[in-house]
């Protein structure tokens, strides 16, 4: 059982870390590309558990719509906007103008050498 926790860890961060300056994923996105598609809790999950990966841009998943999941005004928060506005991401409120990501199996794949 552990190891399958650890393997959809790895898959998710995987797919967090393929993300491109300037592009967001959805919470559901991600967990679809990383070959679970009904764990976009889980996902939320990962990014919790990413203090293991301190480099992983955890700031660029965001829940449907583009909206950003934390509370408006907390610490998490105003530190995603931070991050995206950063990244050069257009953002209105607590929402993100979700840019496509392009073709992310070429992005995960080639950086798997």
């Amino acid at each position: 059982m552990a190891h399958d926790t650890n393997a959809r860890l790895v898959a998710i961060w995987r797919v967090v870390a393929a993300i491109p300056v300037g592009s967001v994923m959805s919470y559901g996105d991600v967990a679809r590309r990383a070959g679970y598609p009904n764990a976009a809790r889980y996902v939320g999950y990962a990014l919790s558990k990413a203090s293991q990966a301190p480099e992983l841009p955890w700031h660029r998943v965001v829940a449907v719509g583009g909206r950003i999941a934390f509370p408006v005004g907390s610490k998490l928060y105003r530190e995603q906007r931070r991050r995206l506005l950063a990244d050069g991401m257009r953002v209105c409120g607590a929402k993100v103008r979700i840019t496509p990501v392009g073709d992310m199996d070429s992005l995960l794949w080639s950086q798997a050498d």
